[in-house]
């Protein structure tokens, strides 16, 4: 068994199989160093297995309602904030606050 909810670590992964739709499969080395040296981009590429993102390259996973809720309370760390809030909540409505105070 693996280490957290993605089992990373699990035997029979190897380190650098890519999953099928990630969104960074054709990214390695030096292109994801670098997209990880921009604001809000340290964790592009780290999860594997999820196709679901309110950022670019594969950041701000929201595949759960409980990482949509962690991509919300990181947004501030991203280039545009108001960008992953939009998605975040284009996925899940009842995130939306605002939204449901006036419903």
């Amino acid at each position: 068994m693996g280490i957290g909810p993605q089992n990373l670590g699990s035997p029979g992964m190897s380190s650098k199989s890519h999953p099928c739709g990630s969104p960074l499969n054709k990214l390695e080395g030096e292109d994801l160093t670098e997209i990880r040296k921009e604001p809000g981009m340290s964790n592009a590429g780290k999860y594997p297995g999820v196709t679901k993102f309110a950022g670019p390259d594969g950041t701000y996973p929201i595949n759960t309602i409980d990482r949509a809720r962690s991509a919300l309370s990181l947004a501030h760390n991203a280039k545009d904030p108001g960008a992953i809030r939009r998605k975040v909540y284009e996925a899940y409505p009842s995130l939306d606050k605002d939204k449901s105070k006036n419903a």
